[in-house]
């Protein structure tokens, strides 16, 4: 699948390639049949703690860095654009959480851009039913390329964000 992604690193913490993030937001496309026309595009901007806790209390009215924050765009239908949004994830709290929650880095990062790409599509977890099924979808989209179930663990994530 043809995508244009753009990725902006803002910070020397190891994230993971261009091409891995460009394998599963392309995943995430594909398999949800969400495909937009034309061509998809998104960016990702891998930011430190500092930028992260700015864009949450800037645009959620939140205090400190969440783990990802998505940006839809709001592009009208008869642009025929496929710009989908920008994604921003915080590499430290990506580290952290993953340590806390006893899971691979490669697994939570997979995760965090799965998470952030379906609220680009419009999914959201702001009621329980919601949250259930979008859930489900991440396990689903996780398994398939291998990765656990993200939610198979003693503390939920905090800073899982819209």
């Amino acid at each position: 699948m043809n995508i244009l992604l753009s990725v902006d690193r803002a910070t020397a913490i190891d994230s993971p390639t261009d091409a891995t993030l460009q394998g599963w937001v392309s995943h995430t496309l594909t398999q949800t049949s969400s495909l937009p026309e034309p061509t998809p595009e998104l960016s990702i901007r891998i930011t430190d703690n500092e930028e992260a806790a700015d864009l949450n209390q800037t645009y959620r009215a939140k205090a400190g860095p969440t783990n990802v924050l998505s940006f839809p765009a709001d592009v009208p239908a008869e642009t025929g654009s496929g710009l989908l949004g920008d994604l921003v994830i915080c590499a430290p709290l990506v580290q952290l959480e993953a340590a806390q929650q006893h899971k691979s880095e490669e697994a939570h990062w997979a995760h965090l851009v799965i998470h952030g790409v379906l609220h680009l599509l419009g999914h959201d977890h702001q009621i329980p039913a919601e949250a259930e099924q979008m859930e489900a979808l991440e396990i689903d989209l996780l398994g398939h390329l291998g990765f656990p179930n993200p939610y198979n663990h003693e503390q939920p994530p905090e800073g899982l964000s819209t």
